[in-house]
């Protein structure tokens, strides 16, 4: 069973990324990092991730779900990216896992998955606005599950979020 990771070439939250990954990793969970573009990634703490692919070489048929991380970047690079939005909602209408933390569930909300559906998010009001529109049921609280979508609103939910993920798989 393989995870791709969805991550902003720069400014992703660091713990975002490293927590579930080695949570997946332990599970005996395999793991690809996607990006705009194959490369080396930038993290808003200093570490750096290999994009083993851009988004446009990613087959969801690969894969058992899709992790899509947060932090700054992922407003300015995956908020409204046509091929990252598509690929969530092929993820979706196949059944798979698709989950998103932070900032991340807008594009969850931009792939119009969230209509009616409970979900969190990191409490920007530009990131609440994007959920509201899109019509989700947003939760204050910190790790949210509404049948295979997963979201969580930050750094200090990564392991949560991870492990409710894990539990999904299982299912």
């Amino acid at each position: 069973m393989r995870l791709l990771l969805a991550i902003a070439p720069e400014q992703y939250r660091d713990e975002e990324l490293e927590v579930p990954k080695r949570a997946f990793e332990e599970a005996g969970i395999g793991v690809d990092i996607a990006s705009t573009a194959a490369g080396t990634c930038t993290g808003m703490l200093g570490a750096t991730a290999e994009a083993a692919v851009g988004f446009d070489g990613v087959n969801p048929d690969d894969y058992a779900g899709i992790v899509v991380v947060g932090g700054a970047g992922s407003k300015d690079h995956l908020w409204r990216n046509e091929r990252l939005i598509a690929l969530v909602r092929s993820f979706f209408e196949q059944g798979k896992v698709v989950a998103a933390i932070c900032l991340a569930p807008v594009v969850l909300a931009q792939a119009g998955i969230l209509s009616g559906r409970q979900a969190t998010v990191y409490p920007s009001p530009e990131a609440v606005e994007e959920m509201k529109k899109a019509g989700a049921n947003l939760l204050e609280i910190p790790v949210v599950a509404d049948m295979q979508i997963v979201t969580a609103n930050g750094p200090t939910a990564a392991a949560q979020f991870a492990d409710t993920i894990i539990t999904k798989l299982e299912c």
